[in-house]
């Protein structure tokens, strides 16, 4: 049965509710050139806004700390501390929120993930000024951790709403765009140093508090609720059996661990390392975040007709390589090189974001396509496929986020012990070595098997 949706104009499947939709196929070719690709994208512009929001009060404390001057009373290692505590938290959170879209929809989720990032938002600003202790800092940081669970939901929801050859575009354009709420964030930090100066930190929250509130407004009255992932409760424990899970798991800590570990740690390097203002540090650290974030959907694109496996190896040779450069400059004191190869490191773990994003689902649309082949039905196989895939999506997310937290704290012991960023950076590199060689291994070497089986399909990377 079918009804037409007053709100939109457009012909829509039969709801629950008023945002509601019981019925989605977006495999089915005529369903979603009919119906599908509509809605789905409406909900995919959305999401993208709210995602972006919650992005910039996640990273809101990579710009906060650069307005923290010799009055506040942290040493470097305090600072860095300061903004590993929200990237701790924020990885923490993606789990509860990955399971807060099948209980509460994807819609309604969205609108009380926006409205939760006005308490950090809020609390910052009552608490930001010299004489605070770093305890009381440490908390509320804690607090804007909400934001990076935003991601997690987001990403789960929209992979729902999409067939599985538009899975790498609309995941990568759904966290390119929520990513770039870090350089935003930087953008508005190097607004404020640059027009009031380094003594002005509240301007940045008195401009997302309003946009918080109107993320929230726009996905009630914009989004959808999918029925078909309602009270799927089982899918986590699913996927945690499966081994898949977890060597993507690791190997997102390498792609999207490494981008938001840098989002925050880059400005703090740069004046720690060689010596840079408030305003010299935050002129060039949003172009890692903001070329990073624009890079995630090429990554994705790259996968739709590569192959996931293919391009996520090759840029963990690439992220490999432009280590060696970091260490190169940091041993030589060359800023410009330093800036180019940090730069560089950005753009490659977004292409990494967006490729490790595009393996999951292809994951198990391999596994559905063998079970399908030796007589299981097609829709219940198809329908596991997505929310297997969806659970993964969260999992992989909560983890990878929390390589952004090591990066952090190898950053804050090596500035303690070296009072360089050296000694981290060579064991970034020993990482970034594990992580191409566990992807070629597991994805893109030859299996001895036919890719007949599921164990031959998944490694041949047919799909992957």
């Amino acid at each position: 049965m079918t009804i037409t949706n007053r709100r939109t104009k457009e012909t829509t499947v039969a709801h629950q509710g008023k945002h509601w939709i019981e019925h989605w196929e977006p495999e089915n070719e005529e369903f979603w050139e009919s119906t599908g690709k509509k809605i789905a994208r409406r909900n995919l512009w959305f999401s993208v806004f709210a995602e972006h929001i919650g992005f910039s009060v996640w990273t809101l404390w990579s710009v906060i700390v650069l307005f923290m001057g010799k009055d506040y009373g942290f040493t470097a290692a305090d600072k860095f501390l300061l903004v590993s505590t929200p990237t701790l938290i924020g990885g923490l959170m993606r789990l509860p929120y990955t399971f807060a879209v099948a209980k509460f929809g994807g819609r309604n989720w969205t609108v009380v993930s926006a409205l939760l990032l006005l308490i950090p938002a809020v609390l910052a600003a009552v608490v930001l000024h010299p004489g605070t202790s770093l305890g009381t800092f440490l908390l509320v940081a804690a607090l804007g951790g909400v934001g990076g669970g935003n991601f997690a939901s987001s990403m789960t929801n929209i992979n729902t709403f999409y067939p599985e050859k538009h899975k790498g575009w609309a995941l990568g354009l759904n966290a390119g765009g929520g990513n770039l709420g870090v350089a935003a964030i930087q953008l508005i930090g190097l607004l404020v140093i640059g027009t009031v100066g380094a003594t002005a930190p509240r301007l940045v929250l008195y401009i997302y508090i309003p946009l918080i509130v109107v993320a929230a407004v726009l996905a009630y009255f914009y989004m959808d609720n999918l029925a078909t992932v309602k009270g799927d409760t089982k899918a986590m424990r699913e996927v945690v059996k499966e081994p898949h899970t977890w060597v993507m798991s690791f190997l997102y800590i390498g792609t999207f661990g490494s981008f938001i570990g840098y989002s925050f740690a880059f400005g703090l390097v740069l004046q720690n390392q060689f010596g840079r203002t408030p305003l010299q540090a935050v002129a060039v650290t949003f172009l890692g975040p903001l070329l990073g974030s624009l890079s995630r959907p090429v990554g994705g694109w790259l996968s739709d007709r590569i192959g996931g496996g293919k391009i996520t190896f090759a840029t963990f040779i690439g992220m490999a390589l432009a280590t060696v450069v970091l260490i190169l400059a940091s041993t030589s004191k060359s800023l410009t090189l330093f800036t180019v190869a940090f730069v560089v490191l950005f753009v490659l773990a977004g292409v990494g974001n967006g490729s490790t994003y595009k393996m999951i689902p292809a994951i198990f649309r391999a596994k559905a396509k063998i079970a399908i082949a030796n007589g299981a039905e097609e829709a219940a196989e198809l329908l596991k496929a997505r929310r297997l895939s969806g659970a993964l999506i969260g999992l992989a997310g909560a983890i990878g986020a929390e390589g952004g937290l090591f990066i952090n704290l190898a950053f804050r012991q090596s500035f303690a012990d070296a009072k360089s960023g050296v000694p981290a950076f060579i064991g970034f590199l020993v990482f970034y070595g594990l992580c191409f060689a566990v992807t070629w291994t597991v994805y893109l070497r030859k299996p001895a098997e036919q890719p007949t089986s599921e164990r031959g399909l998944a490694l041949a990377g047919a799909e992957v």
